[in-house]
């Protein structure tokens, strides 16, 4: 006689009944405790998010982005205005601050004919004048290569703000 039982299929399939028992219990136990569905997200945590995903720029090609380009100038103006409380960017004079903060959007890309910052671009246009830039970038200017916007977009930059971003850009040339 041998000690094995009878039925060894037996056994083993009291193993995996009580294996799966216990998995079933600790998956009800898991769910009891942390929940079925992830709680809500409040809309600052919404907020954050869609900042964090969303696109570093855009590429504006042809009819169409033109069109497009002009669309984001429209909205970035509209943003300026709706977030000024004062003089844009603290009223500092700082013309790379500026430059930074609004007209290399446009000048670092060409984006609607802006003059990048190199001499081709520049040299015929400071051969204007500095007050004829000055009032260009004041009150806007539409020229045969594009557009310029008003104050570039942004209407609670001071008259003294463009002079500091006009400099900048006049003597950070390529």
């Amino acid at each position: 006689m041998s000690n094995h039982s009878p039925h060894p299929l037996k056994r083993s399939l009291k193993v995996i009944v009580i294996l799966a028992l216990a998995i079933w219990g600790i998956c009800i136990l898991w769910q009891h405790r942390h929940g079925i569905v992830p709680p809500k997200l409040t809309p600052e945590q919404v907020s954050e998010t869609n900042t964090r995903i969303a696109p570093v720029g855009a590429v504006y090609a042809g009819v169409a982005g033109e069109a497009q380009a002009q669309a984001a100038a429209t909205a970035m103006a509209a943003a300026a205005m709706a977030s000024s409380k004062g003089p844009a960017y603290d009223g500092t004079l700082d013309g790379g601050v500026i430059y930074g903060k609004l007209c290399k959007t446009c000048h670092e890309t060409g984006t609607s004919g802006a003059p990048m910052l190199d001499h081709a671009h520049w040299d015929a246009r400071l051969a204007q004048g500095k007050d004829t830039l000055y009032m260009h970038a004041i009150e806007g200017f539409t020229g045969s290569s594009g557009a310029m916007p008003a104050k570039g977009g942004n209407s609670a930059l001071t008259d003294e703000q463009i002079h500091a971003a006009v400099d900048w850009m006049t003597s950070n040339l390529h």
